[in-house]
């Protein structure tokens, strides 16, 4: 097995979620220590970062490389100018997001959660799901991600997505049974499904109560 690999950022394929693509570098060279993507603006004004602000638990805190052109970021409602070789670092809790101000402005982003060891989620291979999942697509976008899952079990929030997409499209026990394996690999996702709005047409199952507390 090889010790190292390269690749050109063009090399990566873009992913899409319906808002903004991204290259999914972390999950192209296979890294399980820390988590890093890059976002390209094709044209002036598009948006690169959607605009998030990491404040629930275990949000990460995030530093961006502006990596080709020039970024406006937004943080906390305040204006940063970004030209290339910028970082612009974030904690969680801050409101974020960044557009590009020139034709193909490229942001390389590192994140994880402060003082914990980084569990990598598997969202890259969800991403694509995500339009089926704004347009109200539930159960194509359940049927999708077991296929992922069943390739890609070390991922838990792969099956916790498909829980919520299964509830969502009234599959109440398979919802309740891919909710359960997904808080035995990772407890986060208990307290996580008690707050989850995708979760309330279950929320008075017996064994979603049991598993959730």
């Amino acid at each position: 097995m090889s010790t190292y690999a390269v690749a050109h950022l063009d090399e990566i394929d873009e992913i899409n979620d319906g808002r903004v693509p991204s290259r999914p570098v972390r999950h192209h060279f296979g890294i399980t220590s820390f988590g890093v993507n890059a976002w390209t603006g094709r044209n002036a004004g598009d948006r690169i970062i959607n605009e998030h602000d990491e404040d629930e638990e275990d949000g990460n805190e995030e530093l961006y490389l502006v990596q080709h052109g020039r970024a406006r970021f937004e943080l906390d409602g305040e204006q940063v100018d970004a030209p290339a070789g910028t970082m612009v670092f974030a904690r969680p809790g801050v409101k974020r997001t960044a557009f590009a101000e020139e034709p193909g402005t490229t942001i390389v982003a590192l994140g994880g959660v402060p003082g914990k060891a980084y569990e990598p989620d598997g969202w890259e291979l969800w991403a694509p799901l995500g339009q089926l999942y704004q347009s109200g697509e539930y159960a194509e976008a359940a049927d999708r991600g077991r296929e992922l899952a069943d390739a890609h079990p070390e991922y838990p929030a792969l099956i916790y997505n498909i829980a919520c997409c299964e509830s969502l499209a009234g599959r109440k026990a398979d919802a309740v049974e891919h909710l359960r394996l997904a808080v035995d690999r990772s407890e986060r996702f208990r307290s996580l499904a008690s707050e989850d709005s995708d979760f309330d047409a279950i929320r008075d199952e017996p064994a979603f109560k049991e598993l959730v507390g």
